[in-house]
């Protein structure tokens, strides 16, 4: 059989020079750049006689090497030029490899130089995205992980660019070369970087910058650039949230006293924040002199966590691209939409915001500074620095909230972690190959890696860990590190062993189920607890970290242990102890899995409104609303029992439990646990509208009070971020009513949604009442439809959410709407955004992507058009597919068919990402396969 990847671990071997500086002059016109290179390489402890370079869709003017004559051949099928030495180069000697090459920008391979949005009368916006493999697009290199070194840069460039602009620090300031043209040249030579880390832009922004000042008075420019005609308060407040993100990873990150000494760095936190208004308000120069001369001496108390070594961070805004942010040494791409909080943002885009500035700032240290070795160890740049990220989340939303998020995102039906992890496209945290890179890009890497970093956080104990995260940098700065060098040195800090634990996460899919099962003993009073792990597919049992409480009926903790599981088996015996009331089982969600323990409602009821985790009281709740969820699919002409009712109208007027939480607490999923139903799409959406119906039916006059008083809530003088950390919770309380009403579709309902459609003064606002109208029975939906697609095409915020609304819509003419907005002008199929937001967003629509005839032939022209445009994005969509053998069978063969015609009409070459990933869920998906063989005959897999 066709290999199913086209790149595994063994095809990336030790390298056999090593690369120390590239010298780069960039000449950029508007449909080609022309690139003189000086590679500087050194042969190690072996004679060379020839090397290879990688160099893909390039056209090769010379290459020469200055020591030695050669002779070279471009085998353009392999991307590789081959240089062969007239003579054999000896070990450990330099050379330098000239050559000049052309690259021409495309539009919508997002990879290596690409044409991005570009202003009114600005020449072509040019910038690079190297991840991985685009380095190659540009200039013959080794495009290696390993291959990091430091690299001089020029820019020759059109003078009406406002901004020329790679790595480094500028060494030769603009200036004019004749002809209208510019130069500039750069260098990158504090941090060595690995050649996906480049980053070239040629474009025209507005530039608004700020200057940050470390407490101890050190200083570096920060630099936001942004289209054009951008709104200055709002790039200020941009830049506020990436000063505050940067001040927050020095004082809170890289020193185990961080917890201990929380409430100190606060305060530090707060003095730096007083010297800047100072600064920026022209404080008296005694008051900031006094101030600085505080910080510097509170700082000294504190051992602080990382610092940024060059003299200007900047973010720069990308209209196009397949991935949210990405770190460039000192320049940082992050998709225009999530840059700042422009007024079209909704809450969760806000949030993400906040993410991704620490994340991508992070990998600074981690990936920069110390990077993996190969793709394969994506995971490693990856998992702790989500890790930090996270970190700086719950600092603002607090743990609770932003924990419950992320469980969630695990549980979440079709798209959420659990459920890709189980489909027929599962791959291992450090999978056995890949197509593409970009491939790697997923919830395994960005959300289960992460969960196996927190699991050895949690047995190694928060202190050792940012102590073993320490020597890690320390150990390898400006160098490359292995899965297997992070294990070894959180092994040798915590004198714990995590080998073979990192074995079973690292290469293994699925996640644990647990079944335990418990006994109490009067006399002896001991609580015995026996955890049995199920593993799928005869797989290896799972190692982590077991964290359990015995609980009261006040909800007093009786006991709590946390405990490693290895094996099939865990026994915990808890001595003098009293009957508990309930049990707190992988309180935090300690371990990436699930436990099966059978409880009664009234216990589960008491665990919701007792227990002190609240991770657990939100199972708990989720488990009500399974047990809820399976009764009406059993008894069709039941409704849902007052009991539940009432308890969910409970918990939506517990304020405290709200503020904590969010209204996120109260998420009832289109999904239930038992795997034999949990793929009937379309009836699980009927049974949740069923329930929802139910609440808004019983306690209508309340919700429509409840939602009143939070639609007339003001916020607080608070600074700015925690203002919007408090407006968030309070418009997702406000929304979840409004969505509960929604349900009875009454013109009194319509009317409160229109008008929030109408007079909202922020975009989650106006977005959550725009979906709720276009599901209703309105009669001017549709006018309703139109009159906002033509304000939403103004923006591109709002019409990247207006696409999201239409593709997830419910209605049953969700098909002819999509087609109706796929032909409006403003909708660009080369645009990711705009892939993502309409075509993604139907995909996982599987009620009627999946489980309708429409909805089948319409996802058939998505995958078809969109694989030649972006193969990453389409590659996604197919994740709909991956659990086919579950759903019912009527639909086997319908689905399967639609992928045997992918097979015949696209190319293998030229869409492998694409074209392989089908092979995979094909060859995992037996039970559908078989069905349509036996009436259409045998497919082909080759």
């Amino acid at each position: 059989m066709k290999r199913i990847y086209k790149y595994y671990p063994e095809d990336f071997g030790e390298l056999t020079v090593k690369v120390i500086h590239m010298d780069l002059l960039f000449d950029v016109f508007d449909d080609h750049t022309k690139v003189t290179s000086y590679l500087k390489l050194k042969t190690l402890d072996h004679p060379v006689d020839q090397l290879e370079l990688n160099c893909r869709k390039l056209e090769l003017l010379s290459v020469s090497c200055r020591e030695y004559d050669i002779d070279h051949e471009y085998r353009q099928e392999e991307a590789t030029l081959l240089i062969r030495f007239l003579k054999t180069v000896p070990a450990n000697t330099e050379l330098v490899i000239d050559t000049q090459t052309i690259c021409r920008p495309t539009k919508n391979i997002l990879e290596g130089l690409y044409y991005d949005e570009t202003p009114a009368g600005a020449p072509p916006q040019q910038i690079t995205q190297c991840q991985q493999w685009g380095f190659q697009r540009i200039v013959p290199c080794i495009d290696d992980m390993e291959a990091k070194c430091t690299y001089t840069t020029t820019i020759i460039a059109d003078e009406r660019y406002t901004n020329l602009i790679t790595n480094g620090d500028i060494k030769e300031t603009r200036h004019s070369v004749g002809n209208g043209r510019d130069r500039i040249v750069y260098d990158n030579s504090v941090t060595p970087m690995a050649p996906y880390l480049f980053f070239l832009g040629v474009g025209t922004y507005d530039t608004f910058r700020r200057e940050f000042e470390y407490p101890d008075g050190h200083t570096f420019e920060l630099e936001l650039l942004v289209p054009p005609g951008s709104d200055p308060l709002t790039a200020r407040r941009a830049l506020d949230v990436l000063y505050d993100s940067i001040m927050w990873v020095h004082l809170f990150t890289g020193s185990p006293e961080q917890y201990s000494q929380f409430e100190k760095r606060k305060d530090i936190m707060a003095m730096a924040r007083k010297r800047d208004q100072l600064k920026d308000g022209n404080g008296a120069s005694e008051q900031i002199a006094k101030v600085r001369d505080d910080l510097k001496k509170a700082v000294q108390s504190i051992n602080t966590g990382y610092m940024y070594t060059g003299t200007v961070y900047r973010e720069i805004g990308m209209q196009n691209s397949n991935f949210g942010g990405m770190e460039n040494v000192g320049n940082t791409t992050i998709t225009t939409n999530r840059i700042m909080p422009f007024p079209q943002m909704t809450d969760s885009a806000f949030e993400y915001m906040m993410r991704v500035k620490v994340h991508e700032f992070y990998h600074n240290l981690n990936g920069s500074e110390v990077t993996g070795k190969s793709p394969f160890e994506l995971w490693l740049n990856e998992a702790v620095t989500v890790h930090i990220e996270r970190g700086y989340h719950a600092y603002h939303f607090g743990e609770t909230y932003s924990r419950l998020q992320e469980v969630l995102e695990f549980l979440a039906p079709g798209s959420g972690t659990f459920a890709l992890d189980m489909g027929a496209a599962s791959m291992p945290i450090i999978p056995q190959g890949f197509n593409d890179p970009d491939d790697l890009i997923t919830s395994v890497t960005y959300v289960k890696a992460p969960e196996f970093v927190r699991m050895v956080e949690t047995l190694m104990g928060k202190e050792n860990f940012v102590k073993a995260l320490n020597v890690y940098y320390s150990r390898y700065k400006h160098s490359n590190a292995s899965s297997q060098n992070w294990i070894e040195v959180m092994e040798e800090v915590s004198g714990q062993e995590f080998k073979d634990m990192a074995k079973t996460w690292l290469e293994q899919i699925h996640f644990p189920m647990v079944h335990l099962n418990t006994f109490y003993n009067e006399n002896a009073r001991t609580f015995t607890l026996l955890f049995e792990q199920e593993v799928l597919q005869k797989g290896t049992f799972w190692e982590f970290p077991v964290s359990v409480a015995l609980v009261d009926n006040e909800g007093n903790d009786l006991a709590e242990v946390i405990e490693r599981m290895k094996g099939m088996e865990k026994k915990i015996v808890i001595t003098d102890v009293e009957r508990p009331a309930f049990l707190s089982l992988n309180r935090g969600y300690s371990f990436f899995g699930k436990v099966a323990y059978g409880v009664d409602y009234d216990e589960l009821v008491l665990q919701i409104r007792k227990d002190k985790d609240l991770i657990n009281r939100f199972i708990a709740f989720h488990k009500i609303v399974d047990m809820e969820k399976m009764a009406l699919i059993e008894d069709t002409v039941r409704l849902p029992s007052q009991e539940f009712t009432d308890l969910y109208h409970e918990l939506i007027r517990d304020s405290d439990l709200m503020t904590q939480a969010g209204a996120q607490f109260l998420t009832i999923f289109e999904s239930v646990e038992d795997e034999r139903l949990a793929h009937r799409y379309q009836l699980l959406y009927e049974i949740k509208q069923k329930i929802m119906k139910a609440i808004a039916s019983r306690h209508e006059e309340s919700l429509v009070s409840l939602y009143r008083s939070y639609n007339a809530a003001g916020y607080k003088d608070q600074d700015y971020i925690d203002e919007q950390v408090s407006a968030i919770k309070e418009r997702q309380l406000k929304n979840i009513c409004l969505s509960v009403l929604s349900t009875l579709d009454t013109p009194a309902v319509q009317y409160i949604i229109k008008e929030q459609f109408e007079t909202a003064k922020n975009a989650t606002d106006k977005l959550s009442a725009f979906s709720h109208y276009l599901n209703s029975s309105a009669s001017d939906r549709i006018q309703l439809m139109e009159a906002f697609r033509k304000e939403a095409e103004k923006h591109p915020v709002s019409w990247e959410a207006f696409l999201k609304v239409i593709g997830s819509n419910n209605s049953d003419d969700v098909f002819d709407l999509i087609r109706q907005v796929k032909r409006c002008e403003a909708f660009r199929l080369e645009q990711a955004n705009d892939q993502r937001a309409l075509y993604g967003s139907f995909a996982f629509n599987r009620k009627k992507s999946l489980q309708t005839e429409k909805g089948r032939e319409l996802l058939e022209e998505i995958v078809l058009e969109l694989a030649e445009v972006n193969e990453y994005n389409t590659v996604n969509i197919l994740n709909v597919l991956a659990n086919i053998d579950k759903m019912e069978e009527e639909y086997h063969a319908p689905l399967v068919g639609m992928m045997v015609i992918f097979l015949e009409k696209l190319n293998e070459d030229r869409t492998p990402s694409v074209y392989n990933r089908i092979r995979k869920i094909l060859l995992n998906t037996p039970k559908a396969v078989e069905r349509y063989e036996a009436l259409h005959g045998k497919i082909d897999l080759g």
